[in-house]
């Protein structure tokens, strides 16, 4: 592992130029990033979705807000040593619901606070289902990964945009979206950092637009905390090179087997040419790719790590990828499998840590995280 640590040296070549605005003045410098970044315990934590939302739009509407439950799944969050969370947020809620929207971030980031918890805050995501609608959210699929999750804006919208056929007026309402949330937040100290976009390119998504202007309406605020938009996980060649270009803190996913999760660390670290590393997604048991394999190499590399799920819910992702097929710009998945057969549990859980009652899948992997996060701290 030592050699893991040593390939902090090296630069790859990215060969397209991105054509859009400098970033000279607007992208942390290499220093600036590391400074910030000594100053932060490690950061280690999950991707956070409350047990009783199947999406990030039931999670933050009104009507669904569900204070308690996020109450009390932080707090579990917190007894395992996490220091930080992974949050989407959706276009739609900002649309429909505006301030009382941007107080209910500020009432999560204050639940946050109380539990030692600063949150990444994500804007818009390529995966999963498109056509995301505001208001009753789909009921789940038994037996299907994430059936309920919405993209935002939704596969529609970029490709309209790709096309130049968008609505003027949609394209306007992202930008309120993105500047009036980075803009109330922009410097709280309850906020970690700002992930632009998930995954773009994502099933083939047409984002690349959509990711440059977002890029741009950041810098446009430049809030006081970093930056960042996943390199690794990035479908498309262009938005990779783009999100690597202009990162304040370089950021990747890797859900892969013991090998080729170790490679994925040592590309991170060499094409992060000197910037700190996030790892904003990982864990998937089938494939190997534990906690026990995992965290280990993080914490010697210094590479912050939020795994995917804490609760199993309406989500359902302790259920694997191949347990649906996606179909581009459909609603819903396609189960792989008669829902109606579906056991309650699946032979191995693919994400989540806790069942819904609030014990652990795992015993033994719960003390690991615990005992791993303690050794450092």
């Amino acid at each position: 592992m030592k050699n893991l640590v040593l390939k902090l040296v090296g630069v790859i070549c990215l060969g397209t130029t991105v054509v859009f605005g400098s970033s000279s003045s607007r992208q942390w410098s290499v220093d600036k990033a590391n400074e910030w970044y000594s100053e932060q315990a490690w950061l280690v934590g999950c991707n956070f979705l409350p047990s009783t939302a199947i999406n990030q739009i039931e999670m933050w509407q009104a009507s669904t807000w569900d204070c308690e439950t996020i109450e009390r799944e932080l707090s579990m969050a917190r007894d395992l040593g996490f220091n930080t969370v992974r949050v989407y947020l959706h276009d739609l809620v900002y649309k429909h619901e505006g301030e009382a929207f941007l107080d209910r971030i500020d009432e999560f980031l204050s639940i946050c606070e109380s539990k030692g918890i600063k949150t990444l805050l994500v804007f818009f995501d390529d995966c999963h289902g498109a056509q995301p609608k505001y208001g009753k959210q789909p009921e789940l699929i038994p037996g299907v990964h994430n059936s309920g999750w919405k993209q935002s804006p939704g596969y529609h919208f970029n490709l309209a945009y790709e096309g130049g056929t968008h609505s003027q007026e949609g394209l306007e309402e992202l930008e309120r979206y993105v500047k009036n949330v980075l803009t109330r937040f922009k410097d709280d100290s309850r906020v970690l950092g700002w992930d632009l976009y998930n995954e773009p390119g994502h099933g083939k998504n047409k984002s690349l637009k959509l990711l440059r202007d977002t890029w741009n309406w950041a810098w446009d605020v430049r809030p006081s905390q970093p930056l960042t938009a996943c390199v690794k996980g990035s479908s498309l060649q262009e938005a990779r090179e783009m999100n690597a270009k202009n990162s304040d803190i370089y950021s990747f996913h890797t859900y892969m087997e013991p090998d080729a999760f170790k490679e994925s660390v040592e590309t991170a670290i060499r094409e992060a040419d000197g910037r700190p590393v996030w790892c904003t997604e990982y864990m998937a048991r089938s494939t190997g790719n534990t906690f026990e394999l995992c965290l280990p190499i993080f914490k010697e590399a210094n590479i912050a790590c939020w795994n995917w799920g804490l609760v199993d819910g309406k989500s359902g992702t302790k259920w694997p990828w191949s347990s649906r097929k996606l179909v581009k710009g459909e609603a819903s998945p396609i189960p792989t499998g008669d829902p109606a057969l579906a056991p309650e549990d699946p032979p191995l859980w693919f994400h989540d840590i806790f069942r819904s009652d609030g014990t652990p899948y795992r015993k033994a992997e719960v003390e690991f995280i615990k005992q791993t996060i303690r050794e450092l701290r």
